[in-house]
């Protein structure tokens, strides 16, 4: 699976993915620093990504869900930090195997 990580989400996380098992990006190695989120769906959809991870909460209401390109996971966390997001890695691997179609995945701490 093509995995891209928000700009929002520390590179750190990237590292919790096991090696082999998907193909995980960051913005920044993507060089899509600041493309705002409509011109980041486009992208991710000509170099076809399967999955977006984002902590933007509001990101759901902002797009038309039957038009997105691949499946968004938002990160719902108290604070957007590395200490916040990487217990969430075991949830996201789980969802990731087994998405069933969902084009917007919400996943929580606690």
């Amino acid at each position: 699976m093509k995995i891209l990580l928000d700009e929002n989400i520390d590179v750190k996380f990237k590292s919790l993915f096991p090696a082999g098992m998907h193909e995980v990006y960051t913005v920044r190695d993507m060089q899509w620093n600041g493309v705002k989120n409509g011109a980041l769906l486009k992208l991710l959809k000509e170099h076809n990504f399967d999955c977006w991870i984002v902590v933007d909460k509001n990101l759901p209401y902002q797009q038309n869900i039957a038009s997105l390109p691949c499946t968004i996971i938002v990160l719902d966390v108290f604070r957007n930090t590395y200490k916040h997001i990487s217990p969430l890695i075991l949830v996201v691997l789980a969802r990731i195997a087994d998405t069933k179609g969902e084009k917007i995945i919400v996943i929580g701490e606690g």
